[in-house]
């Protein structure tokens, strides 16, 4: 066994390799879109009113994210794949809803992705959320009215607003256990003894239809609810946790060895562990019949992209590669770029994609993974363990890292992305668990210091092309490593040596579209002329 120490994490396979949503951004539009859906259930009655207070890379960009749509389309009750997203304004004005945009200052000492949403009801109530999205399209309620708070919506959440009264907190338990409700874990937060208090439950599933007016109607408590965000619940319950695998990438190599497993078969375990074989299996399905659609669909059929900068470049990879892959890429490769390229266009024209694990990085894992599939004609089965591979190596870099452009640059999305894809090709062809991380490792090395520069905030220049070089990294970094090529810095030194670059990024460079390429004189003008951010 790993003489180390292993973390009890949970994070699912598909937070890694998801969300499955609408949109050119996890952070941005997916995560945006999460957080508005929890803050409007924070406040009892039809919402009428709205504004969106956007802070840091949200202020900066939130228009060419698609932020903005995501934002109204959470209020409205939209969840992340729902194509009617980009016509979430519509919406707003058809359901009688009115709604602001207001730029914030940069602030340092707020997240990078947060916005501010204050909220009126029907009634006249009002109720403020402070919102994070934390990349990946996971979120964090922070504050409710002041309060500071800690709310993800990652398990059944039962939020209560009441007085800050004796005995409370006992009449709450004592009515949610005579409902059979177990309680993981609860939190209270207040403003001052005996003023306004939240109790926040996280539970064992959702509590029976009846709880909740049994909850409203205890004295002294103002308003219930339940939070539910679909598509982000973890599959265990809170609390729960299974032993876990690996930590890092030294231990995940033990975990090969120990089991005679490749990294996609201990990766697979353990999403059968957290979810159950059947959940794992189906959701992997999921996954790989989205990213046929959206590495084909587009190269078919192109669309324009949501500020006109792109759209057809896939199309354009694909026909000319009969002149071209010969003495350039080769055809398997170039049948890569184009489907890489082809999910931006989906993603930037508000198409639905698989974020893996962003979806600004989205078009390089499924682009090698399924371009290689179908030169070596390998099966779905094939096919799953190169992504759960994948998986494995972007759960890891998460963790002692970070996906998120705002947060770490480009080599945080496009660098992650093809690292996974490395590794899931040296899987897909044969290859050693050791070789895959090497793949990984090599992948990572030559894009360090990637800048996260969208032109005009939108995820399309340099966005599309940096998704075709990604692709080219991995192809790159898996064959040195099948040909025996050693690395000399681990992968887990490589990750943390990112972690750090990213960390010295300034934020012009971390998708704020203030620096590198989007601040050039033809960028400035290109986006003055597109109408897109409305600038």
């Amino acid at each position: 066994m790993a003489s180390k120490p292993q973390t009890l994490a949970t994070t699912s396979t598909f937070e890694i390799l998801g969300p499955v949503m609408v949109g050119p951004s996890s952070s941005h539009t997916a995560g945006a879109l999460r957080c508005a859906r929890v803050a409007a259930s924070l406040l009892e009655g039809r919402i009428v009113r709205v504004r969106f207070t956007l802070w840091n890379s949200f202020s900066h960009t939130y228009r060419g994210h698609g932020t903005d749509r995501a934002l109204v389309a959470g209020i409205l009750g939209l969840d992340t794949d729902d194509e009617r997203i980009r016509d979430a304004f519509d919406l707003a004005r058809e359901a009688g809803l009115d709604f602001e945009f207001v730029e914030a200052p940069d602030d340092s000492s707020v997240h990078p992705n947060t916005v501010d949403i204050d909220m009126e009801s029907a009634s006249g109530a009002h109720c403020q959320v402070r919102g994070e999205s934390l990349g990946g399209g996971k979120m964090r309620i922070s504050r409710i009215d002041g309060v500071g708070v800690d709310i993800t919506g990652a398990y059944a959440t039962l939020f209560v607003a009441h007085r800050d009264a004796p005995g409370i907190l006992a009449s709450l338990t004592r009515l949610l256990a005579t409902a059979d409700v177990n309680i993981a874990f609860c939190r209270t937060y207040r403003t001052e003894q005996g003023g306004s208090a939240y109790s926040v439950f996280e539970t064992d599933g959702a509590p029976a239809d009846n709880v909740l007016p049994q909850v409203r109607a205890l004295r002294d408590v103002e308003f219930a609810t339940f939070i539910s965000v679909p598509g982000s619940a973890a599959s265990l319950s809170p609390g729960v946790s299974v032993r876990e695998l690996f930590d890092d990438g030294e231990q995940l190599l033990d975990a090969c060895a120990e089991r005679g497993l490749t990294i996609g078969g201990v990766m697979a375990l353990r999403e059968s562990l957290i979810g159950g074989d059947k959940a794992a299996e189906e959701r992997m399905r999921r996954v790989i019949e989205v990213m046929r659609e959206e590495t084909s669909a587009p190269i078919a059929t192109p669309a324009r992209s949501l500020g006109g900068f792109i759209g057809g470049e896939a199309q354009l990879v694909s026909r000319g590669s009969s002149n071209w892959a010969g003495p350039l890429m080769g055809n398997v490769q170039t049948n890569a770029v184009a489907r890489a390229m082809a999910v931006l266009e989906r993603s930037a024209a508000m198409g639905v994609i698989v974020a893996a694990p962003t979806a600004g990085s989205a078009g390089v894992v499924p682009g090698c993974v399924l371009a290689v599939a179908d030169a070596i004609g390998a099966d779905d089965n094939a096919i799953a363990s190169a992504l759960w591979c994948a998986a494995a190596v972007g759960l890891n870099i998460q963790t002692h890292a970070c996906v998120a452009g705002a947060e770490g640059g480009c080599q945080a999305e496009v660098g992650s992305a093809a690292a996974m894809a490395a590794a899931a090709l040296v899987e897909l062809l044969g290859g050693t668990p050791e070789q895959a991380l090497t793949a990984s490792s090599i992948a990572i090395s030559n894009l360090l210091g990637l800048a996260c520069d969208p032109v005009g905030g939108l995820v399309e220049v340099p966005c599309q092309a940096r998704n075709a070089i990604g692709v080219a990294a991995a192809f790159s970094a898996a064959q040195l490593a099948l040909s025996g090529i050693r690395w000399l810095v681990p992968f887990d030194e490589v990750v943390r040596a990112m972690a750090e670059v990213g960390h010295a990024l300034p934020s012009r460079l971390r998708e704020t579209a203030l620096g590198g390429l989007a601040a050039t004189p033809t960028a400035r003008a290109a986006c003055a002329a597109c109408g897109a951010c409305g600038h």
